[in-house]
């Protein structure tokens, strides 16, 4: 028996007596339970066989209850509610919808063959679209709340079928899917591949084109809406709170993101969450688990993590054969039957599956018996009964204290019969032969005539016909139409530099780190009156690395429930403080739920109406190069918020080594166009990038981010020069001017973050050993110079007639005088700009993989330290002539260089 469950995950009551020889004893058992169940009800009866199974553990049985339910669908019949809608006109509305899917697609690719897209999996999953649609998916319209969706990004042309039916996207549109360029050349609005809020901003919510970010995004969302509840930004409505639906795919949960968090969501008590799985059984190339069953799998992992499982595997078809079946010979075979083969009966007509399927034992075969062979190619399987679908939605919904995940089985292409159902290439199936057409057509029953369905006609019922009454009936009971966006929220007022940074702007020399200065930022931003309550800090388990832990007892640690112990540190300022009104989401060691925590506040002014201002600071090291697809979703979505780069650089944080040494998390945010990203060097630069920030997302409602790059390195902070915000905001600005009296030797030293203050010594060494003048620049964002130069370039190649105009970096670096540019980042970041200026640039930078050592010893081996800055002045001016050789062959000798070493790249 052991063997059997290891290979198929459940053994039945008719395995156990086929292999026990005392079947009085068994029966008198399952007699004596059913007998509990009758006389004191299900609750009793779990009740009592939790002791049991406490009391075996006791006497050393050494058994516990299996996690695999049999391979059945958790609600009965008898448990199943009555179906309020009619079930006729719903059944032909999900056939338009998987008609003008597919003529959709197919359409796109007779025209063009690159454009692609996905036939197959909307039409395994149309049926649980369009229960959700019909019956549960509420907009927000009048007042009411509405529920967010997640929709599996494949099924994105079943979305568009079923706005075309509600009248808001036209036949046009729909024959220029993907083709966004050429619908804006025509001014029509351009369907993208997959939900995309950024092109189209008030259709899609989510983007989801990424497999494994919807699930773990909808977690924390269902989660940052409870937080908003609780902190009382967000009313809570009795009986009606807003609902987190997921509709995703069984093969998506290969995805580590789609499983990173499904503890969480029990521990949270998330039972505002609703995930279904769309188990077609096949990935994009062949079977999800062709020698097991994914349901099983899945079925242990969600129980195992606390959520409730409801199995929706057999339509109505199959009751009547499993209530005949008294023997348990099909909950059996199910139960034995690898998904592979599944997959093969998917894929074959009703005699295979009689000779294959009901042909593997004598009462299988006598419970098909009286089917013809078109009844048994029809039976169902759950996920495409609406009946069946409508239970489990309404079970999940009434669901308390826990999550629901309903495992949904379904056959991919359902309904493309021989063409794509339930084969291994049907994922790229989107080319189909006018006989193919005809035959799909006659199988949804559609009245569309032979040469409308060979061209592909979209068909959409006269607006006074029942469907389409139907149609728009059970949407205005459900609030409205969906998908829509909706970014409509307050204008927050921003507070002045001076109420929140006055440290900052008039440091005077005091000594501090960017990371300090901006955690003593945040801590005032958090008392503002304007926007204090919509601060959102968020940290992922290094809150006392960054100095966040006099925080804690202030604002309180967000928990669901609360604090329910005594914290070692009760009695310090700085005590772990957890709280149910919380404010601050620590998030564990988890990168990737903390930045879903972030993009959910960051969205939430148009989620929820409700715009809040997420900070969430990280080890930089982990932020782009480890949740990088997560930010980049998060530009789809159009967040807005402050990401914090902190013990930013390759160098300055010395002993940690190789993998927390950042050198390339600017180079990744500069490719993401709705990103601003700067790396500063001072406490004042922070203030003044922080607050136009904060004014750019709260006060003109842009769809930007930023990320800024912090430091813990302590030096002197200066106090905020005179009049240099705009251009310090544009990328760069001069800290110190030369004398343009020089004779020439006169060298332009650009310097970033925390090695702005090795340039400044390093103009001190050019000055009083070499008598050479540094003009010294602060460049906050190579990135934001880059894009402003690159317009620039533009325009002027647009516009030959026209006066050229100037970009901040050339106006700012015009003239012969040679540049040395220098970070604590990759030579790639400050050679964005190279392009853009007149003179050469001679870039140092931390190329190659960390090393653990102190400041001084690494920027030695990176040969960004002041020496080398020095040296490369030198040589610069030399090959002007400006300088002998010999100079430089002195200074290298001076500096004590190794001129044999290998470069950092190479070691």
């Amino acid at each position: 028996m052991d063997s059997e469950f290891l290979r198929h995950g459940t053994v039945t009551s008719a395995d156990m007596a086929s292999t026990d020889t005392d079947q009085e004893e068994l029966d008198d058992w399952r007699a004596g339970l059913e007998g509990l169940v009758a006389v004191a009800g299900k609750a009793r009866t779990r009740a009592v066989l939790d002791m049991l199974l406490a009391h075996s553990h006791k006497l050393g049985v050494g058994w516990n209850a299996q996690v695999n339910t049999p391979y059945v669908n958790t609600i009965s019949t008898q448990e199943e509610p009555d179906f309020p809608g009619d079930l006729a006109i719903e059944q032909r509305l999900a056939a338009m919808m998987r008609w003008n899917a597919l003529a959709m697609v197919v359409k796109a690719n007779r025209a063009f063959g690159e454009l692609g897209g996905h036939i197959s999996s909307y039409a395994s999953a149309a049926d649980l679209f369009e229960v959700g649609f019909n019956h549960f998916f509420r907009a927000s319209a009048s007042g009411n709340i509405g529920d967010l969706i997640y929709l599996q990004p494949h099924s994105a042309p079943g979305i568009y079928a079923r706005a075309f039916l509600d009248g808001r996207i036209s036949s046009e549109e729909l024959d220029l899917y993907r083709q966004e360029i050429t619908a804006n050349s025509q001014s029509l609005r351009g369907l993208s591949s997959y939900p995309h809020p950024w092109l189209m901003k008030d259709f899609w919510q989510f983007p989801t084109g990424s497999m494994g970010i919807g699930p773990i995004s909808s977690i924390y969302q269902a989660r940052f809406s409870r937080y908003l509840q609780n902190r009382g930004l967000l009313e809570r409505q009795v009986g009606a709170e807003r609902r987190v639906w997921g509709v995703f795919g069984d093969g998506e949960m290969d995805e580590p993101e789609s499983m990173a968090a499904l503890t969480l969501a029990a521990r949270e008590s998330l039972d505002n969450l609703t995930w279904v799985i769309n188990c077609n059984l096949q990935r994009l190339d062949g079977p999800v688990r062709g020698n097991g069953r994914i349901i099983d799998e899945l079925e242990a992992l969600f129980r195992g993590a606390g959520w409730n499982v409801i199995k929706l595997l057999w339509g109505s078809d199959w009751d009547g054969l499993l209530a005949r079946d008294r023997t348990g010979a099909l909950a059996s075979t199910f139960g034995s039957t690898v998904d592979g083969q599944l997959q093969t009966f998917a894929a074959k007509d009703g005699r295979y599956n009689r000779d294959h399927f009901f042909g593997q034992s004598p009462e299988l075969a006598r419970l098909a018996a009286g089917l013809t062979d078109d009844q048994i190619d029809r039976l169902k399987r759950g996920g495409h009964d609406i009946v069946k679908i409508f239970a489990a939605y309404d079970k999940a919904v009434k669901c308390k204290g826990r999550p629901t995940v309903i495992l949904a089985q379904t056959k991919k292409g359902f309904g493309m019969g021989s063409i794509g159902q339930g084969k291994m290439t049907t994922h790229q199936q989107k080319k189909l032969s006018s006989a193919d057409l005809l035959a799909f057509r006659d199988r949804l029953e559609l009245p569309i005539s032979d040469a409308s369905a060979i061209s592909l006609e979209y068909y959409r019922p006269d607006m006074n016909s029942e469907e389409m009454r139907y149609l728009q009936i059970r949407r205005q009971a459900l609030g409205g139409v969906l998908p829509v966006r909706n970014a409509d929220c307050a204008i927050l007022s921003v507070p002045a530099i001076g109420d929140f940074a006055t440290f900052a702007v008039e440091a005077n020399g005091k000594q501090m780190s960017t990371t300090v200065a901006f955690v003593r930022m945040l801590s005032r931003l958090l008392t503002n009156k304007h926007i204090g309550e919509r601060i959102v800090p968020i940290v992922a388990d290094e809150a006392r690395t960054f100095g966040m832990a006099s925080l804690f007892k202030r604002f309180g640690i967000y928990a669901s429930s609360g604090q329910h112990y005594e914290p070692e540190d009760i009695d310090s300022v700085m005590s772990y403080s957890e709280a149910q009104d919380g404010q601050i989401l620590e998030e564990g060691i988890s990168e990737a739920g903390a930045l879903s925590s972030w993009v959910a506040a960051g969205t939430s002014y148009s989620t929820h109406g409700t715009p809040m201002l997420p900070f969430y600071i990280y080890y930089s090291m982990f932020g782009f190069q480890r949740v990088g697809d997560l930010i980049w979703a998060a530009a789809d979505q159009r967040a807005r918020g402050f990401l914090l780069g902190a013990t930013s650089g390759r160098t300055t944080l010395a002993g940690e080594g190789l993998q927390h040494q950042d050198g390339g998390s600017l180079v990744s945010s500069a490719m993401i166009p709705n990103c601003r990203s700067y790396e500063l060097a001072f406490a004042y630069e922070v203030a003044v990038v922080v607050h136009k920030g904060m004014d750019e997302m709260l006060r003109e409602q842009r769809d930007v981010f930023y990320y800024l790059t912090l430091a813990n390195e302590s030096y002197s902070h200066p106090s905020l020069p005179v009049n240099c915000e705009s251009d310090l905001l544009k990328g760069m600005y001069r800290v110190s001017r030369s004398n343009d009296g020089a004779e020439g030797k006169v060298v332009r030293l650009l310097g970033s973050g925390s090695l702005l203050p090795e340039v400044l010594e390093a103009a001190k060494l050019l000055e009083q050993d070499w008598g050479i003048l540094g003009e010294i620049w602060s460049v906050t964002s190579y990135s934001e110079l880059a894009r402003d130069a690159q317009s620039v370039q533009r325009s002027n190649r647009l516009h030959p007639n026209s006066p050229p105009s100037i970009s901040h970096v050339q106006s700012s670096l015009e003239g012969n005088a040679p540049i040395i540019a220098v970070s604590d980042f990759v030579r790639a970041w400050p050679g964005l700009i190279a392009p853009y200026v007149q003179e050469r640039i001679s870039i140092l930078g931390t190329d190659g993989f960390g090393r653990s050592d102190t400041r001084e010893v690494l920027r030695r081996f990176f040969e960004i330290d002041r020496y080398h800055i020095a040296v490369t002045a030198l040589y610069e001016l030399c090959s002007k002539g400006t300088v002998p050789s010999e100079s430089v062959e002195t200074a290298l000798k001076k500096y004590n260089i190794d001129t044999d070493s290998l470069p950092s790249w190479e070691l």
